[in-house]
């Protein structure tokens, strides 16, 4: 009954196949082999455009990091939501990559910026003013750290806002195949054709090994080559990429990524609807793969003594995560524990 995380999830084996079909001969380093130039081809496919250029590292954190700092400068901000995942489990990176880059943090509920917010912190921008630090990105996460999603709606409305103001937006996409199985949107709609010029695309929590990988839609492709050196300046240039990049063909293939996704997805609902026949609340209303149970001290105890595994959440709420690999039987038993 492991509900910690679904980076507790062991990777597919798909994707272990591709790796290992990838170890075979010599092929070029640091992203110059075969298979990450034949991975063009299969993200092409699932965002529907050739107007993008790509970069890969393995993990969440650094995609974020370095995709965040070649677009805000160590004097401007990023806009996020307090929350967020680079605001309150990254330590820092964001600011540290961007060299003094600052987060602005904003409020709204379920995890989300609420739009009186954004357009109060879009009509603070002045870049004229010595005292202020302005912001130069937009970032949304998807899904949430509250387990809620972003319509294509909401992001192409605040995406456009963003624009108006000289923004660049980026999406972080840790869990985005998560959302987009809970919406019924494509990754095209949810991204580039929603106003998104950087997207941090995960595949971690999904079912692959470790990787992430960041992509620059349109005009952002100018930053290429600066995102490429600042890679390398911070460690996160793959001297052998074309092992992430199996990863990424094998989960892109006949779309499994989105298949695991919306098991998961459909494990946190079955979680979601014992809990609340058993009259138990949830902090939130689950879209995605999390589960935020308001459970008593002695429920919790109960669950722990029986080797459930999950952790507190801010607000006094339990998350509980569904992976790919969960499966209905854990469901139920950590369902039965607490009929017990």
């Amino acid at each position: 009954m492991n509900f910690s995380s679904d980076t507790s999830a062991p990777a597919h084996p798909r994707v272990l196949e591709a790796v290992l079909a990838a170890n075979a001969g010599l092929e070029a380093s640091y992203g110059n082999d075969s298979v990450t130039q034949r991975l063009r081809g299969h993200l092409a496919e699932a965002f529907g455009t050739d107007d993008f250029d790509y970069w890969m590292t393995a993990s969440g954190t650094a995609s974020n990091a370095l995709a965040l700092s070649c677009f805000c400068p160590p004097t401007g901000a990023v806009l996020c939501h307090a929350g967020a995942h680079i605001a309150v489990d990254e330590r820092g990176a964001p600011e540290f990559f961007s060299g003094g880059g600052k987060l602005h943090l904003l409020r709204g509920p379920d995890g989300k910026i609420g739009p009186a917010q954004l357009d109060e912190a879009l009509a603070r921008i002045n870049h004229d003013f010595v005292h202020e630090t302005p912001a130069h990105v937009l970032s949304l996460t998807n899904l949430t750290e509250n387990g809620t999603a972003y319509s294509v709606a909401e992001i192409t409305e605040y995406a456009a806002k963003a624009h108006a103001s000289d923004l660049v937006v980026h999406l972080d996409g840790a869990r985005l195949g998560n959302a987009l199985v809970a919406t019924g949107a494509s990754p095209a709609e949810m991204s580039w054709q929603a106003g998104v010029d950087v997207l941090t695309f995960g595949l971690t929590k999904t079912g692959a090994m470790g990787c992430e990988i960041i992509l620059l839609f349109g005009p952002a492709r100018e930053k290429r080559r600066e995102l490429e050196a600042r890679a390398k300046r911070s460690g996160h240039m793959p001297p052998k990429m074309r092992y992430l990049a199996a990863q990424a063909e094998a989960m892109l293939a006949e779309d499994l990524w989105l298949e695991l996704a919306a098991q998961a997805n459909a494990m946190a609902q079955k979680l979601a609807g014992g809990l609340e026949a058993r009259g138990i609340s949830l902090a939130f209303a689950p879209q995605g793969n999390e589960v935020f149970a308001l459970l008593s001290d002695d429920q919790v105890t109960a669950l722990r003594a029986a080797g459930a595994v999950f952790y507190p959440w801010m607000g006094g709420s339990q998350r509980l995560v569904c992976s790919w690999a969960t499966q209905p039987e854990e469901v139920d038993a950590l369902l039965g524990v607490l009929t017990g």
